[in-house]
């Protein structure tokens, strides 16, 4: 009999073909071959309280009058928090409900492990719940429940939870740096990133009609991501004129959306922009490899922003890696961990719209020299951050904790 794992997460596709990112639901469906995997998430206005998905038993919890349930989902807690402060009220039905549902659900299926993803609400939630219940917990810190969440009362409750969990996760090297900052009498992290389907993002999956469809004649450039502060896309913007004053055939595709939308399209309108920078708006993730495959160059100009939130990761530098495309990001939270500098792609310091034209325009000029580090920068994800190879890691993470 297969033991059992409970994955308790804010961040899960609401149906299919949906557009929210899919990275628990990518680790959590891997992982069905060795445990009998239950998830527990957030309910979404028009989503599914109980469905079984790829293997996996699905458990919604509900918070709220029904219309109102869009505090996970679409965006993130915490820019969807930012964007309407309204959403502050709902956060402790949210908290209490996510306690009592996974009381409840932890009572009915007696997991062997409990997995929650972000320290906070999910992780602080699931060691309340191992206080009367008992499981083993292991939690991972994805970056905006650590970099994201500021003050005194967030820091007491993330030094109450890391101390609790068995298990604690990150999922870069500048993660473990501060959760080391934050509690050094918590479990020593392990360093365990997110992954990324291989087959699925591929060379080969170029979409020539992305192309027809835009009008693009020249390199295209792409960013991928949610349109908020800490992503930096206005200084990609800001970019453009100087890339396109050397290569006026670039067009640039912003994948995504988010709270930053309008100002980022009334920015583009200011300079004049219309027909050389077009807004997708979010894609699903079915359709995603596509538009990394018919790029030419990835760039996510991250930024830390004034509040001290940061990049914990960057998944979508791995896509576009593994997809063919020559990756350019910022020195800032995990991006390093992903792109060594001049070997693997570029990476430029944060706010600098200058920099960016430079490195972008470099690339375009030198064709010839991209393929050896594309080919080098697919062949060293394929080695880090393939799902196969992320989810054995936990495989073996959660085998210290089952008896």
């Amino acid at each position: 009999m297969k033991p059992k794992l409970l994955v308790v997460t804010s961040t899960f596709p609401r149906w299919q073909n949906d557009t929210d990112p899919p990275f628990v639901y990518e680790l959590s469906r891997r992982l069905t071959d060795t445990f009998a995997v239950t998830v527990h998430a957030p309910y979404y206005h028009g989503a599914k309280t109980r469905e079984v998905m790829d293997g996996m038993s699905i458990h919604r919890f509900r918070y709220f009058f029904a219309p109102f349930e869009k505090l996970a989902g679409s965006t993130g807690i915490l820019p969807t928090l930012h964007h309407n402060k309204l959403y502050y009220g709902l956060a402790p039905f949210f908290i209490l409900a996510q306690f009592f549902s996974l009381l409840l659900l932890v009572r009915k299926i007696r997991p062997d492990v409990i997995h929650a993803h972000w320290i906070v609400p999910q992780g602080f939630v699931a060691v309340l719940v191992q206080a009367l219940i008992g499981a083993p917990v292991v939690i991972t810190a994805h970056g905006a429940d650590v970099f994201g969440l500021q003050g005194m009362l967030f820091e007491t409750i993330k030094r109450f939870t890391l101390k609790r969990g068995q298990g604690i996760a990150v999922v870069s090297r500048a993660l473990a740096e501060a959760i080391s900052g934050l509690n050094s009498t918590c479990v020593h992290p392990h360093i365990i990133p997110k992954g990324v389907d291989s087959a699925a993002f591929c060379p080969d999956k170029t979409n020539t009609l992305i192309s027809e469809k835009h009008a693009v004649r020249g390199p295209l450039l792409l960013y991928v991501g949610r349109l908020t502060e800490k992503k930096g896309v206005t200084y990609l913007i800001d970019a453009m004129p100087s890339v396109l004053s050397e290569i006026p055939a670039a067009r640039l595709l912003v994948v995504g959306s988010g709270e930053a939308e309008k100002e980022l399209k009334q920015q583009v309108v200011t300079l004049g922009l219309n027909n050389q920078v077009h807004f997708i708006g979010s894609v699903t993730n079915k359709d995603l490899p596509g538009y990394y495959a018919t790029a030419d160059i990835f760039i996510g100009p991250s930024i830390t922003t004034r509040k001290g939130d940061a990049e914990g990761f960057g998944l979508t530098f791995v896509e576009a890696a593994m997809s063919g495309c020559i990756v350019v990001g910022t020195n800032t939270g995990g991006i390093g961990d992903i792109i060594q500098d001049n070997e693997t792609g570029y990476l430029v310091p944060e706010k600098d719209s200058e920099a960016l034209a430079d490195k972008i325009i470099y690339i375009v000029e030198h064709g010839n020299e991209m393929e050896k580090i594309k080919k080098l920068a697919r062949s060293r994800c394929m080695e880090k951050y393939d799902w196969t190879v992320i989810a054995k890691r936990y495989e073996k993470l959660y085998a210290q904790f089952i008896k």
